[in-house]
């Protein structure tokens, strides 16, 4: 007993730490458990209520009249009991201490371990008999079949949506989703199934048709012309950047304006100040370091490279950020507590907005500076007194706008007042936006102007927007224009609306269309909720489902969004690297085959290149290279990496230049060019390129060498000689007159300068700027002295010289006359009283010559 009961400790032991991670679960996340309630629902913004269902992806809500409407209705009440909610998932907090700490690492190993199965291929193309469904599923594919035989809108409809996006755990089939769209389309005319059939055309998605462009537009026109955004956004596009027809700006700037009016109007629209548009739209290969991975990638090397030291933040996770801010909090730390409520207020893609937490660190900070009776605290610092502004705008924002409280007007102008005490732009906005719409206010435009030009002051975007439309309402043109501009560098979506609108009228400036089409795309992109699919995809691929998130990624490619594009060529990029090691796990799966297409890949790199991504330049030039969703074009690929390298952001695209410089591809064979290129690729990124660019240099060199010494025919690797022109003789002569000597000319201007300034008067400074010439002159000087020196102390040895030989002669001859004894002869003095000798003397020449006793 003993021996078994020691055999059931381990499935004992799980099946504990399974209830703990369940309790800790439920008691830090309890929404998660219950069905949402009133005061839940008070959490959730009224922006993200009144976000409109632009794509249903699951059918209608009604089934209509007409023939097959029971069965449509049947077969509704049916797949609704199938329906999954997709919401934005719970992103768990690393909680603090060393308890809490280690329940938290344990529940992920948990997960990991024990409830982290490898994901069920989901087959690309399935006929409906191939896989078994389930009964209620099958129930109500019947009936909805049987009402599409009788032409039933609805149901058409229905079954094109559950064959194309897989819904209610229906198998995907792109064909049948195809033939279904278009039965809808020749049916009714249906907007949706003409934007539909227009995508498949233009993507050849899951092999259910052949890509045809044409089609493609034309199908896209129609349901533009039905009204439908996603289609406006389509078309705008292709006339944009050329795909499928000419250039068009007039047709671009058509489409793209009609996008624009209904992206203005949902932003005008909701709680005073208009909707929150909360961006959606992220790179997935930045998270990953960019496309070539960390430090390879132009996002994330060079200058766009995270720096930070051992003791900097920069490297830090969210969660850990998050972890911190909340522990100096905890200590008294105002600053952190009002960035923990404004990351709560905002809220990001890594963490949920929580309206009731936002409140609850604003009020911690305002209880600091103000009193219950909105006394001012005495003994607080002026940074205190500038936090607690800041935190009284935000919730005069909440009460103003009703987000997370409810709309109180009267409250919300106190906190204005107090944050205008104090300076707070978002404050003076918030009460002129009040005064001009007489919101629990008297309605007042002069009082609204005054507090919205000390805003705008003050560098606040929303009130230089105002500001700039009550200026054109008065029709000074070039001072709302100055607004405008001013807030377009903060990215505020009405200065680019109002900008393209004067832009496409002529309206202030000249007319160009090119200007306006470019304002009216960047005011259409911003308003994602309408028409992009961003939302949905982020959640497909947070939760493993790649398939359904390229199919988003695509149709927001497809509407013109770069960061979409560039995704959606990522995800289908199967060259990412050339060992991996999902191959040795094993649970690994072979890609699905809507994830294996090459072809659309380069098309999406392409699009996205066009569009001033530089990596998806280089990628562009990678599958050229490498032939992969095309043949192989060497030349193609060298123009797409000089392309990127022309921006000097890329090394990798400097290095591939200077490879295939190395190795003669694409391009002539030169070693000297291909150094070159690798010195660059250094210069632009010095810490990550430093390794494989030395080693290549190193591998160079020795080939450059080996080419020299067997006098091959490439160009070497060269010292770069400084160039200098070959000049004649005149010329030479003439330079030489017209050269001015800078020594002299610098001591006269050195004179004439009054801004010289002597840092020692009289010192030895003059002596340590002594000019190059006068060094030589003394060296002349010196040399000319030696000179005379050897020459005298020559002399002087052959007076020597010729004394002593006298001397030996007149000892052998005797003494002399004595009319010459009482006279002293001076050495080497001649019998004539001369020291020459006369030029009858022979020794005459030798004298002469210097030779005179040699």
């Amino acid at each position: 007993m003993r021996l078994r009961s020691w055999r059931l400790t381990p499935l004992l032991i799980v099946l504990t730490f399974a209830l703990v991670v369940q309790v800790q679960a439920f008691e830090q996340y309890p929404d998660a458990f219950e069905p949402t309630t009133q005061g839940q629902a008070a959490d959730v913004s009224k922006e993200q209520q009144a976000i409109p269902e632009t794509f249903p992806r699951h059918g209608h809500n009604s089934a209509g009249d007409g023939k097959g409407a029971l069965d449509v209705q049947e077969a509704l009440s049916i797949l609704r009991k199938l329906e999954k909610p997709r919401k934005r998932p719970i992103r768990s907090v690393k909680p603090s201490g060393v308890t809490g700490t280690a329940v938290y690492y344990a529940k992920e190993a948990f997960y990991l371990l024990f409830m982290n199965g490898p994901p069920q291929e989901q087959p690309l193309v399935v006929q409906p008999s191939a896989q078994k469904l389930s009964p209620p599923l099958s129930k109500a594919v019947k009936l909805l079949e049987r009402a599409a035989e009788e032409r039933n809108p609805d149901a058409i409809h229905l079954l094109a949506e559950m064959n194309f996006y897989g819904n209610y755990t229906h198998p995907r089939n792109f064909a049948e989703a195809f033939r279904r769209f278009n039965d809808l389309a020749n049916l009714t005319g249906n907007s949706s199934a003409q934007y539909m059939i227009g995508f498949m055309y233009g993507t050849g998605i899951g092999d259910a048709v052949e890509r045809d462009q044409a089609k493609a537009l034309l199908y896209h026109t129609f349901a533009a012309l039905g009204g439908d955004v996603r289609s406006e956004m389509t078309v705008a596009f292709r006339h944009h950047a050329g795909i499928g027809t000419p250039r068009n700006c007039e047709e671009a700037a058509f489409y793209y304006k009609r996008v624009a009016d209904k992206g203005i109007q949902y932003s005008r629209n909701g709680p005073p100040g208009g909707q929150a548009l909360v961006r959606e739209a992220y790179s997935l290969a930045d998270v990953d370091g960019g496309v070539y991975g960390e430090g390879a990638s132009v996002s994330s090397s060079g200058v766009n490279a995270i720096r930070g030291g051992p003791n900097s933040d920069t490297h830090a996770a969210f969660e850990d950020v998050l972890e911190y801010l909340d522990l100096m909090s905890r200590k008294g730390d105002l600053k952190a507590t009002f960035s923990l409520g404004r990351l709560h207020y905002e809220g990001s893609r890594v963490l949920n907005r929580n309206l009731r937490k936002a409140k609850a660190y604003f009020m911690v900070v305002a209880k600091r500076y103000w009193a219950r009776d909105g006394r001012i605290i005495a003994g607080n610092t002026s940074d205190i007194e500038k936090i607690a502004a800041k935190a009284a705008g935000y919730l005069g924002r909440m009460y103003f706008r009703g987000e997370g409280v409810d709309q109180n007007f009267e409250k919300a102008r106190i906190w204005f007042k107090r944050g205008i005490a104090n300076g707070d732009p978002l404050c003076q906005y918030s009460m002129g936006l009040m005064y001009l719409r007489g919101l629990g206010v008297p309605k007042d435009v002069i009082k609204a102007s005054d507090y919205f030009r000390e805003a705008a002051d003050q560098d606040f975007a929303s009130a230089q927007v105002r500001l700039g439309v009550l200026f054109l309402d008065q029709g000074d043109l070039q001072t709302a224009i100055r607004y405008f501009e001013l807030a377009t560098r903060h990215g505020h979506i009405e200065a680019y609306y109002h900008l393209a609108e004067m832009s496409n009228q002529g309206v202030g400036m000249g007319r160009s269309c090119g200007t306006a089409t470019t304002y009216y795309k960047i005011v259409a992109e911003k308003a994602e909720p309408i028409h992009s699919p961003f939302l949905e995809a982020n959640l497909a691929y947070d939760d493993g489902d790649k398939e359904l998130a390229l199919i988003d990624f695509m149709m927001a490619a497809e509407q013109g969004y770069e960061v979409s594009q560039a995704n959606a060529a990522y995800l289908l990029d199967g060259e990412k690297s050339r060992i991996s090691l999902d191959r040795l796990l094993p649970w690994s799966k072979e890609t699905p085959s809507l994830l294996r297409n090459a072809a659309l890949a380069l098309v999406y790199w392409t699009r996205s290149a066009k569009q001033k991504n530089i990596d998806s330049m280089v990628k562009m030039g990678d599958y050229y290279l490498g032939g992969f969703g095309t043949d192989v074009d060497t030349e193609k690929a060298a123009t797409c990496y000089q392309s990127a390298a022309e921006t000097h952001q890329s090394a990798l695209a400097l290095w591939n230049l200077g490879w295939m410089h190395e190795n003669g591809i694409g391009i002539e064979q030169d070693y000297h060019l291909a150094k070159r290129f690798y010195d660059q690729a250094l210069e632009i990124n010095s810490q990550e390129a430093y390794l494989p660019v030395t080693l290549s240099l190193l591998k160079l060199r020795a080939r450059s060498f080996w080419n020299t010494i067997t006098n091959g025919r490439i160009n070497s690797i060269r010292s770069e000689p400084e160039p200098k022109k070959e000049w004649s003789f005149s010329e030479w002569i003439h330079n030489f007159i017209e050269d001015e000597h800078p020594y002299y000319h610098d001591a006269d201007d050195d004179l004439t300068d009054p801004q010289i300034h002597d840092p020692m008067p009289g010192g030895d400074d003059f002596y340590d700027e002594i000019d190059e010439g006068v060094i030589e002159s003394l060296v002349i000087l010196v040399l000319a002295a030696a000179l005379a020196f050897l020459v005298y102390y020559r002399q002087v040895r052959q007076q020597n010289h010729r004394r002593t030989v006298e001397q030996q002669g007149n000892a052998g001859r005797g003494p002399a006359p004595a009319a010459q004894q009482g006279q002293q002869q001076v050495p080497g003095e001649q019998a004539d009283g001369g020291f020459f000798p006369p030029p009858v003397d022979p020794n005459f020449n030798q004298w002469v010559a210097g030779g005179v006793g040699h």
